[in-house]
């Protein structure tokens, strides 16, 4: 029930029940991220993701417009290789695919295949990210790099804050890194992060203050120290029974890009937030994974194939998570928790259970306050609520009600395929308004 209640009184001024809606139920959205679940969702994911980005580079949304000067850089960190696997790369001059993997060595591998492919993939081909030797690649390592990618990231944000202190000393001010990243799967499987990285100067009486630092350092500078952070790495605590231990380092795929300022150069803030925002609503549809939810033991034993690459990581993720028996106590679980039991509790994600678009906390704006700007912009659409705003132009409650709600999950989704599928035009059909009506204030 929902009760619309007198707040100095208390008394209820009107009640409405869910049997009086369609399906006796009040439908609200899922507010799932991923694009292969709930598209509407995700789209309002993305534009708040693209909001969110775009403030920390332009300002806006409670960030000054002065953050637009300040150096910014564009870095994209992979993950090392863990065998070699198909791939597609186009030639940056001429524009031609080379050969997937060319070798002049022909010996075999142990396992009897030559490790060398002469094909020039297309853009689709089911090969790409797959192993050329299943039985060559390290899928244990794999599937441990995604569980404490994480834990890199952490500190190679704590490595590059200390790289700052030579500026610091130099130009005889206190430099903060602000952040905003999103995590994207590659075709073989692993994540890597796009991270949009800012420098301010900090002021240590006011630390929520967003300055500009120094004019003689540039966006090439930082970029500079983003490059030498990325040796960052450590090694896991040893597995049980085993002692045995995986090396977490980034990989020799580093691309690290000064960004422009808005409507000028190649990279620009717009392109750079747009970017970003894509791949927050992606998730493991690149690797042929489904988007599901957790997975159980029979789930696992499914997907589990051990002659595809797919199979074998999910089978390592289930299994390197699994705790020992003999580990009852409390103080056990938590750490077989707090290291490697993680896995199993993100198999359906291969390990990965970071948050896919992440920010530091004075990066920009956040998705709650987004999200509650969206609420009161819709509530004040409605006649039967009263606003009304100030001379400053705020935004004033004037409502003397509360609205109560008792109500209790009746489940998720629809309850026919035929409903589902009215609520998936419908819902495209809007987006598809909202960029046409977008597109022609855009060009008007």
């Amino acid at each position: 029930m929902i009760h619309t209640v007198e707040q100095t009184t208390g008394a209820i001024q009107q009640t409405l029940h869910t049997t009086e809606m369609p399906d006796g139920v009040l439908y609200v959205p899922c507010c799932d991220r991923r694009e292969s679940v709930c598209p509407p969702c995700a789209e309002t994911d993305r534009a708040d993701t693209y909001q969110l980005i775009k403030a920390g580079l332009v300002g806006g949304n409670g960030i000054p417009e002065s953050v637009g000067g300040h150096p910014a850089v564009f870095a994209t960190l992979t993950a090392p290789s863990f065998g070699p696997v198909h791939t597609r790369v186009v030639n940056p001059r001429t524009g031609k695919i080379r050969p997937c993997r060319m070798r002049r060595d022909l010996k075999p591998c142990p396992h009897g295949k030559l490790l060398v492919c002469t094909q020039r993939h297309t853009e689709n081909a089911p090969c790409l990210g797959r192993p050329i030797c299943l039985d060559c690649y390290d899928h244990a390592h794999h599937v441990v790099w995604n569980g404490w990618a994480g834990e890199l990231w952490r500190r190679t944000t704590i490595t590059l804050s200390r790289a700052l202190r030579p500026l610091e000393r130099t130009h005889g001010v206190k430099l903060r890194v602000s952040y905003g990243k999103v995590a994207e799967y590659q075709r073989r499987g692993v994540v890597h992060f796009h991270a949009l990285i800012r420098l301010d100067r900090l002021d240590v009486d006011d630390r929520d203050a967003i300055l500009a630092p120094p004019e003689a350092i540039t966006a090439a500078d930082l970029a500079e120290l983003v490059a030498a952070i990325t040796t960052t790495g450590f090694q896991t605590p040893e597995y049980v029974d085993t002692g045995h231990t995986w090396s977490i380092h980034w990989g020799s795929q580093l691309d690290v890009r000064p960004v422009n300022d808005v409507g000028t150069g190649e990279l620009t803030s717009e392109a750079v937030a747009a970017y970003l925002a894509k791949y927050a609503t992606k998730a493991t549809e690149a690797t042929g994974l489904p988007a599901t939810g957790r997975m159980t033991g029979e789930a696992a034993d499914h997907y589990s194939d051990p002659n595809t690459h797919l199979g074998r990581l999910v089978a390592y993720a289930w299994q390197l998570g699994t705790r020992p028996e003999d580990w009852t106590s409390d103080e056990q679980k938590q750490d077989w928790h707090d290291t490697y039991g993680r896995l199993r509790r993100w198999t359906h994600m291969l390990g990965f259970g970071g948050h896919f678009a992440t920010k530091s906390q004075r990066y920009s704006t956040t998705h709650k306050t987004l999200r509650a700007a969206r609420r009161v912009w819709h509530r004040t659409q409605r006649s039967d609520w009263r606003y009304r705003h100030d001379q400053a132009g705020h935004l004033e409650d004037d409502d003397t009600t509360l609205i109560v709600c008792d109500l209790t999950l009746a489940g998720i989704g629809w309850n026919t395929t035929g409903d589902a599928q009215l609520a998936a035009d419908a819902a495209a059909r809007a987006r598809e308004h909202h960029a046409l009506t977008k597109q022609e204030r855009t060009t008007a």
